[in-house]
């Protein structure tokens, strides 16, 4: 289907940003002299420039042009209670005043609280800090290869799991024919990307298929419980059970990326509110409390695999920045604190993400745009503070699965990822490739605000269609 051309909107929001925004444009300019594109993060570096920030409070962020902006990004979708929390800074700042948050390259007693803290939550046995999401999948997928003997990886087309080698394949949609199938990245090896299998999310007949395909070789199924790059599609429970059932019957293993879905629905994994226990679980963002940290949890005899019992057969054995002080305090405090107070986070981040979908929805509706927001997940008994805008060319297209909704003959992809977001933001809205999430620090007043910046982006985008 052929779409609008929206070159023309697209220079009227450019020049009507750097208007708005010169010193971000300027401090753009000069930082790519010394940094790639201007900076050390692809997806932050939005066109023809990012705002750059100064301060962040709440669910509101302040730019260096002084715009006060509202932000549906929240770090990735990390921060749960809003930008700087009293309760991570306060603890914070205390332990850096007593003398204590920075690198001592030394074990103290936090590392074990956290993680007791964590397996209590997420039913897990053991686990292992680390950095970053890419680094905890692929030690992750290191142990599962080690532990089954097998080199087979499986993962679900749309699905990042970080910028690591073994997945690198499958992520992004390309419509002349190759669908998921790809490679992401140059420089990788085809004997590794040939062992990784995309199979289709959400597609239980192609999930039965392709693990009789791989047949004994399959060392792990690698999935998200909501998928993120893809397009925040929730799995249904059917897919998750029997992608567990799967496993167990091949004698593969199952780990779920919950980096996006962990703690944020409850203070836990999303699988377990579906009633699947993987074998391995890998969770970040949210856990930190706006600090680094990632782990990698589940089966002991499985991380035993870089234990000092088993030689280790795995170099899981961590980096200089590894459960670094200041971030175990952070999370350890962020974790107790959404543990505690659960009966009033959680409710309060699904009503904030329904209103704020709800809203979007019907802004666009107003000048005639079908605009349909995924990121709930209607199965369960659960709200979601998750969000993505889709432009589906028919109210009947179905958004379940990546391919619908990277698939331009049935979405507008073009509104959705080049125009929408500089749209927003030229109306003080901030949010990256169309996904955001609600905080606990969003108001009523905020989704309020939201609605009116999308009815006012819409208002843009209808005269150009």
């Amino acid at each position: 289907m052929k779409t609008a051309d929206y070159t023309p909107l697209l220079t009227e929001l450019a020049d009507e940003h750097l208007r708005r925004s010169p010193r971000s444009a300027t401090i753009h300019e000069h930082a790519k002299h010394h940094l790639i594109d201007g900076g050390s993060h692809g997806i932050r570096l939005s066109e023809p420039f990012p705002p750059r920030i100064t301060e962040a409070h709440g669910g509101w962020v302040v730019d260096e042009d002084g715009h006060r902006i509202l932000d549906l990004w929240q770090g990735h979708m990390a921060n749960i209670l809003g930008h700087n929390p009293e309760v991570v800074t306060s603890a914070l700042s205390e332990a850096f005043a007593r003398g204590f948050g920075t690198q001592s390259g030394m074990v103290d007693a936090l590392q074990a609280e956290l993680a007791e803290l964590i397996c209590r939550l997420t039913y897990a046995e053991k686990l292992r800090f680390t950095t970053s999401g890419s680094l905890s999948t692929m030690y992750a997928v290191l142990m599962a290869r080690s532990f089954t003997g097998r080199g087979t990886v499986m993962k679900a087309g749309g699905g990042w799991h970080g910028a690591q080698p073994m997945l690198l394949k499958g992520v992004a949609y390309q419509d002349d024919g190759v669908g998921f199938e790809g490679v992401d990245s140059k420089g990788l090896p085809s004997e590794l990307t040939d062992r990784i299998v995309v199979t289709r999310y959400n597609d239980s007949q192609r999930l039965v298929e392709d693990f009789a395909a791989a047949g004994d070789d399959l060392a792990c199924l690698i999935l998200e419980p909501m998928l993120g790059a893809g397009g925040t599609i929730a799995a249904t429970t059917e897919y998750l059970t029997l992608a567990r059932e799967l496993c167990t019957k091949h004698g593969a293993l199952l780990i779920l990326d919950e980096m996006i879905t962990g703690f944020r629905f409850h203070p836990g994994g999303l699988g377990a509110l579906h009633g699947v226990k993987p074998d391995l679980a890998i969770y970040g963002k949210a856990l930190g409390g706006g600090m680094p940290v990632a782990a990698v949890a589940g089966r002991a005899d499985v991380l035993a695999e870089a234990g000092r019992k088993t030689g280790p057969r795995v170099a899981f054995s961590g980096g200089t920045y590894s459960a670094h002080p200041a971030s175990m305090l952070a999370a350890r405090v962020f974790l107790d604190h959404l543990d505690h107070h659960a009966s009033e986070i959680y409710p309060r981040l699904g009503e904030i993400g329904d209103a704020m979908r709800r809203g979007i929805e019907s802004a666009f509706a107003t000048s005639g745009i079908l605009a349909r927001c995924t990121g709930a997940v209607d199965e369960l008994d659960c709200g979601s503070s998750i969000v993505t805008i889709h432009f589906p060319h028919e109210q009947t297209t179905a958004l379940n699965t990546p391919e619908a909704v990277f698939d331009p003959e049935r979405c507008d992809i073009e509104l959705r990822e080049k125009i929408l977001g500089l749209a927003l933001l030229v109306e003080d809205v901030h949010l990256l490739l169309a996904h955001g999430a609600a905080s606990t620090a969003h108001t009523e007043e905020d989704v309020s605000f939201l609605t009116e910046a999308c009815r006012s982006a819409a208002t843009r985008i209808a005269h150009h269609r």
